[in-house]
């Protein structure tokens, strides 16, 4: 798709229909339900997703990122591991 032929406002607007569409199939598979859209189960929508952010990046558009990880299982890890994976290293000076 060519997002440099849309408007800014046209490359928000289709960013936050994605979130939408995440948000909503969340939200049946929370009720257990077949999630409408197949957000996660379909690459192409985060591929989607990921264009449109890199032609909003190239105009300096602000927007927050979507977050795939909502509404999922987090992994299970020891907290001791992941506070030191999770520190920055220190500086050498």
């Amino acid at each position: 798709m060519n997002y440099q032929a849309f408007t800014n406002d046209s490359l928000i607007m289709m960013y936050e229909a994605v979130r939408g569409a995440l948000a909503a199939d969340d939200a049946l598979e929370t009720r257990r339900a077949d999630p409408r859209f197949r957000v996660r189960e379909t690459p192409e929508w985060k591929k989607h997703a990921a264009d449109i952010e890199v032609e909003m990046l190239n105009r300096s558009i602000r927007f927050t990122l979507i977050d795939w990880d909502q509404g999922q299982e987090a992994l299970l890890f020891d907290r001791d591991v992941g506070a030191l994976a999770l520190t920055a290293p220190a500086d050498p000076l």
